[in-house]
Formats: structure tokens, C-alpha cells, sequence
């Protein structure tokens, strides 16, 4: 879409040594994606910000301005093209699909790099192996706030609080062996039990006491709302292990 001195935007944002919003960059590109000619004003230093809050009665910073009228910050600017702002308390499943697409895919490409084809059934180990090390990572990266959402749910976890703690480090576990085809007396319990565990408080939680509550199978910060797609890593991981089980007696 050109550009023309009829579709023109008046953008304000801060573009400081310290500090440039990006917020400001997003509007700038968007108005330019919609066919906008910029007039872009930076907003230097604090005080030019504050005096132009001050100035317009606004809280904030990116404003834009259209045909002399205030449309307002980024997610106005999206909602007046009509954009779906982002919403950060929004339920969203995108977390686990985008860990299940690539664990998926390192799996995949794990097995054409070894057998010469991608589609083998250990492919499919790999997979769910790859994905409990991802799952488990990003529990990792902040134990604390992973454990006060899991204690909200889980079973086991509510009578004896350590186990939230240890969870994290029980999947990584797991899952690296599972990789590796390595030490299978100590990966196929372990599996077999977190994912028994995780399984029947996720089903409790869910369908029998019919809580509405958000999942920590992807962190503490999830969004994930808990239900079906918790309750498949569970079961993913019993799968595993029982297939293992099979596969080596």
C-alpha cells in the first residue's frame, strides 16, 4: 500500500541515549504497513516526555495522531486497524504448541541425521523425551514461581511440598535418560510415577472438581489453561515409560 500526504500520522515516542520504546518502533512500523506517511517526533529526554503527558492528559508513551485526532498507544493503534491487541492475562495455548511443534521437529530431524529417514519409531521416543527436557527447562528457569502454581493442583504436591521442588528436576531427569536410552531401571519409574501423579491431579483438578486454573507445565508465568493439553504431557510421559518397559523385557 503506498504512502500518501493523505494518509499521513503524527507518531510521539521516546527515543532516548538510554532508552528507546519499543512500543514507539511497533506503532512506526504499523502506520507504515497501513499505507502511513510518519511525521515522527522523539521524545528525547524525561522531561520532554513528561511535559507531553502533561500536555495531552495521557499516562503513557507511543501516542499517535490521525487527521488532528488522538488515536492513542500501540494496542489503540491495533484495535483502530482492526488488530486484536494483546491481551497479557489472556488464556493461550500457543506455549505447549510451540514447544510440542519443536520438540517434534529436533526429533524428526534426530532421526534422519542418525537412521537416514525421519519417520522411526525412535523419532517418536525422541519426541516425547525432547519435550519432557523442554518442559522441564523451562519449569527450571524459575522453580519458586513454578512451584506455588503446581502446589495448586497437584495431589502429591499439597501433602508433601519438597515434591513441587523436585518435579522440575525428576522430568529433566527422565528425559535426558530417555534420550540417551540410558539407565532405563531408574528413567521408566521415575516417568511412571511424575506422570501417574500429574495425570490423576490434573483429572481431579479438571473434570471432577471442575476448577478453572492455569497450568505450570510450561513455568509459573503460563497462561496455559490447565485441561486436555496438561493432562496429554502427563500421559505422554506414563506412554513412554510403558512402552520402554515393554520394549526392554
Amino acid at each position: 500500500m503506498q504512502a500518501t500526504a493523505s494518509r499521513k500520522a503524527v507518531l510521539y515516542r521516546m527515543v532516548m541515549p538510554a532508552h528507546t520504546c519499543p512500543y514507539g518502533i511497533k506503532a512506526k512500523d504499523l502506520l507504515e504497513r497501513e499505507g502511513f506517511a510518519v511525521e515522527d517526533h522523539w521524545l528525547k529526554t524525561r522531561e520532554e516526555t513528561d511535559a507531553f503527558r502533561a500536555e495531552h492528559g495521557v499516562k503513557s508513551t507511543p501516542q499517535t495522531f490521525i487527521d488532528g485526532e488522538r488515536v492513542g498507544g500501540f494496542d489503540d493503534l491495533q484495535r483502530h486497524f482492526g488488530k486484536a491487541a494483546d491481551d497479557p492475562n489472556a488464556t493461550t495455548y500457543r506455549p505447549v504448541i510451540a514447544v510440542l511443534s519443536m520438540t517434534a521437529l529436533m526429533a524428526l530431524a534426530a532421526s534422519y541425521a542418525v537412521t537416514g529417514t525421519p519417520l522411526t519409531m525412535r523419532a517418536a521416543e525422541w519426541f516425547i523425551g525432547f519435550s519432557m527436557c523442554v518442559l522441564a527447562l523451562l519449569k527450571l528457569q524459575d522453580v519458586e514461581t513454578f512451584s506455588s502454581m503446581f502446589l495448586g493442583y497437584d495431589l502429591l504436591g499439597k501433602r508433601w511440598v519438597r515434591y513441587a521442588y523436585a518435579y522440575p528436576y525428576l522430568e529433566a531427569g527422565a528425559g535426558v535418560l530417555m534420550v540417551a536410552g540410558a539407565l532405563n531401571w531408574l528413567s521408566i519409574p521415575v516417568a511412571l510415577f511424575i506422570g501417574g501423579v500429574g495425570a490423576v491431579s490434573v483429572f481431579k483438578a479438571v473434570y471432577v472438581d471442575r476448577r478453572e486454573i492455569k497450568c505450570a507445565c510450561v513455568g509459573g508465568a503460563s497462561k496455559v489453561p490447565l485441561g486436555f493439553v496438561s493432562l496429554t504431557e502427563n500421559l505422554m510421559m506414563v506412554t513412554m515409560a510403558v512402552w520402554m518397559l515393554a520394549a526392554h523385557h
